[in-house]
């Protein structure tokens, strides 16, 4: 999976997310909207991560699926 499919498969996706990074809320989850940046973003403020940290972790994430 990519950047481009993400958003398509958001709603699979979700629970993933939250498995992954706990910190993450519901509302959080919702607010990113499948969007790649959205998610990237989320994960560097919720864990204090450098942009470049949280685009690893999300790729890595993403790369498993």
């Amino acid at each position: 999976m990519n950047k481009d499919t993400l958003q398509g498969n958001w709603k699979q996706l979700k629970g993933s997310v939250k498995e992954q990074w706990g910190k993450l809320t519901d509302d959080d989850i919702e607010r990113v909207e499948g969007k790649y940046d959205n998610l990237v973003g989320t994960v560097q403020e919720k864990y204090g991560k450098s942009r470049e940290n949280s685009e690893r972790e999300v790729d890595s994430f993403l790369s498993r699926y």
